[in-house]
């Protein structure tokens, strides 16, 4: 197993020193580390945490910068904001990958670079910053790393296509789309997924990308094409 270098270094790019820095090895240590090491604890449940933290201080960010946003807007920026390709830019921003503890499996397949890995870290981080101060300071480093991010977000929060198609089918009194993974290729640290959307009384369609998410945007963005929906209707 290797150890995590000096995270000093990722504490300074933080802007945050731990006072228990357990915690944020724990933050750092994938279950490839861990198996069969009873003593040893992955960032799973940190992981958890820092998710529904960043949850809230985002909606709390939102709600005050765009105050004449309708709900829809604030939502669908939201999930633009908490989605895991912003963890991922997050965690390149800070290095994360340098300094996870990953198990000699994770380590011979690249695990530093994969972005599931790189942004399930991330969370964990901001889980063991809650926990080793308060809600106020990891509101206050989520707001300096995240609020680039959300000043370009649309001006009316723009619909991603999922969330178009989701709409476009519930106004015709469709249920809601269901995507399937139906196969995975390429190298462990950048793998294609393809994805198969069905909805009743349609015509299946697949979606491809680098994510599960990329693949299921991709495949209902194919089939709103598909439908006639103008792509300028949504992200």
């Amino acid at each position: 197993m290797k150890r995590a270098s000096d995270l000093s270094v990722l504490e300074t790019r933080l802007g945050y020193r731990f006072k228990n820095v357990a915690l944020l090895e724990e933050a750092l240590t994938h279950n490839s580390a861990v198996t069969g090491r009873s003593n040893k604890t992955d960032y799973q449940r940190l992981e958890f945490l820092g998710d529904r933290v960043l949850a809230l201080a985002v909606a709390e960010m939102l709600f005050g910068a765009f105050p004449n946003d309708s709900e829809g807007d604030l939502a669908r920026k939201h999930a633009a904001l908490v989605r895991n390709e912003a963890w991922v830019e997050i965690a390149n921003q800070l290095g994360v990958g340098d300094h996870l503890i990953l198990g000699l499996s994770e380590e011979n397949s690249e695990g530093r670079r994969k972005q599931t890995i790189l942004g399930d870290a991330s969370e964990a981080i901001f889980g063991a910053i809650y926990l080793d101060s308060d809600y106020p300071t990891a509101f206050a480093i989520i707001d300096r790393l995240w609020r680039p991010m959300m000043m370009k977000a649309p001006a009316r929060g723009a619909r991603d296509a999922k969330t178009a198609l989701q709409e476009w089918a519930q106004a015709r009194g469709m249920p809601v789309p269901v995507y399937r993974e139906v196969g995975r290729s390429g190298p462990a640290h950048k793998p294609q997924f393809r994805i198969v959307l069905e909805l009743p009384g349609m015509v299946p369609i697949e979606g491809v990308g680098a994510s599960k998410r990329e693949a299921e945007r991709a495949a209902a963005a194919a089939m709103l094409a598909r439908e006639g929906v103008e792509a300028s209707s949504y992200e």
